[in-house]
């Protein structure tokens, strides 16, 4: 597989095209791809699902232009490893460094890993991925030259063009880095970042709060201080470049939207991810106070406004008939995830997990049932799904698609369910695998999660985490909350579904 390779000066060297390649480019009808990527978004948090406390009109309208999934899963139920085996295809269990990054980690997607953007670059398409990364950037850990050429990046693994936060919101270094360079560093205010020590003289949240005017912590994110909000690990210098926390939907949607303005000519794929509902949640004036939730439900109405101006570029380009939207969520919901932003207390009756137990960090169903939209308007007839899909067959399905075939090796998890993510086939998986701190098999029937010493509830996050020294099995078609563990009763099934997941485990 032929890829691009990042040179001097954040530029990026074109792949030279076949005449086979450009013929692609011509063909009007391969659909141009878009996956907006939501963070923390829980199923019940969208109006599309019924929620009736908050008002989503664009996604709302998105998901009536197309099919809307009830029974769609991310592969985990916390960002890094979920966005992992999304763009590569393979669980991110399977490797042992695919927990939630550090703000210094070195890149998590390996350049000699083939990745769904290449996969589209290969065949023609312009490749974007604008807004939250989380997957490490750099060879190893810390070994990055934050004030230079930032690589291996995301050249090396597919993507063309690229603006991104350099981890997520509440972990240094807080910046946007854009083709592997950091956007609007002074070359006499370099940037240094450490996740063991904290640097002389610069102050952090836990020794001055009266610096933090912005937000301040309810638990952990007491280390470096930037914009008035404490975060996660240490960082100096680099404050020409530091992002403003309310103008970034603002930055990474303006981007989307010129990615898309630039390659409207083409067929192009735009891996899009938000950043809204993640903590630290400072959403900007114009929403703030809109939603009657605080800043994470202003948050959510943010989201929907980012999703709006994508539609509306689509549109005035006269690409919407043909642009396959996929919009989805990398795990479920979290309310209280480290700031006092009053969202526990603002919450009313607004149920971020919809009927489902549990949310971000759970094995319980709201760990990972995520909002699924996909549109297409040319292809997808409107309406509603109960298929059993997860993320981790988005890679194949797309590949299958626009016609490429992935190479023996490539996205080994990966499955084609090109038929279930186009509403043809409404039954989808078998069975999907879901990553907390338990692994998780469901049948769509039945679901079996495996015993595990963890902790059964989180008091910082006010989470039931699904982790049990016992087998626990339950009964979706019955108890779609998760309340009645029928291990004991059905060990034939426990052992039925034990089993398929040791198959999968020793693949």
């Amino acid at each position: 597989m032929k890829k691009t390779v990042a040179l001097g000066l954040g530029t990026t060297l074109l792949v030279s095209c076949s005449a086979n390649t450009q013929k692609q480019k011509e063909d009007k009808s391969l659909p141009n791809v878009i996956i907006i990527y939501a963070d923390d978004v829980g199923y019940g948090d969208l109006g599309f699902n019924g929620e009736k406390t908050i008002h989503t009109p664009n996604v709302d309208k998105l998901a009536d232009s197309g099919m809307r999934f009830t029974d769609a899963h991310a592969v985990a139920a916390t960002s890094t490893p979920s966005r992992y085996s999304l763009l590569t295809g393979q669980y991110a269990w399977r490797r042992k460094d695919t927990g939630i990054a550090t703000g210094d980690a070195g890149m998590i997607i390996r350049p000699e890993q083939t990745t769904m953007a290449d996969i589209f670059r290969d065949n023609g398409y312009a490749t974007g991925a604008i807004g939250k990364w989380h997957l490490g950037l750099g060879d190893t850990q810390g070994s990055q030259d934050w004030n230079g050429l930032i690589r291996p990046g995301l050249t090396d693994i597919g993507f063309d063009y690229s603006y991104i936060m350099a981890a997520t919101g509440d972990r240094v270094p807080c910046v946007f880095v854009e083709n592997q360079r950091i956007v609007n560093l002074d070359p006499n205010d370099p940037i240094e970042v450490s996740y063991k020590d904290s640097f002389p003289g610069e102050p952090l949240g836990r020794n001055h709060p009266e610096m933090l005017t912005v937000l301040k912590p309810s638990h952990g994110h007491d280390m470096a201080i930037v914009n008035g909000v404490s975060r996660i690990g240490y960082m100096k210098g680099g404050k020409q470049a530091l992002w403003v926390d309310e103008n970034i939907a603002d930055s990474i949607t303006t981007k989307a939207v010129q990615f898309i303005e630039n390659n409207q000519d083409k067929p192009f794929f735009l891996y899009f991810a938000t950043n809204d509902i993640h903590v630290p949640r400072v959403p900007h004036p114009r929403f703030v106070g809109k939603s009657g939730m605080g800043a994470r439900g202003d948050a959510i109405l943010e989201f929907d406004w980012s999703v709006g101006q994508v539609m509306e570029a689509l549109e005035k380009y006269g690409l919407t008939e043909n642009t396959l939207i996929i919009l989805s969520s990398d795990n479920g919901p979290v309310v209280d995830d480290g700031y006092q932003d009053q969202a526990v207390e603002l919450l009313g009756d607004h149920r971020p997990w919809g009927p489902f137990r549990g949310g971000k960090y759970s094995s319980f169903e709201a760990g990972t049932r995520v909002p699924f939209v996909v549109s297409w308007p040319a292809k997808v007839k409107q309406g509603v799904s109960d298929a059993l899909f997860s993320h981790i067959d988005i890679f194949a399905s797309l590949a299958k698609l626009i016609g490429k075939e992935v190479p023996a090796g490539v996205a080994p998890d990966s499955r084609d369910q090109l038929n279930a993510l186009l509403g043809v086939d409404k039954k989808g998986r078998d069975y999907i695998i879901e990553q907390a701190g338990s692994l998780a098999i469901s049948d769509k029937e039945w679901k079996y999660i495996t015993p595990s010493k963890g902790a059964a509830y989180s008091k910082w996050t006010n989470t039931e985490l699904g982790n049990d020294a016992e087998p626990q099995l339950y009964n979706l078609k019955e108890d779609i909350g998760e309340k009645n563990n029928l291990a004991a009763q059905f060990p034939e099934k426990v052992e039925q579904l034990k089993a398929l997941l040791e198959t999968e485990k020793s693949k």
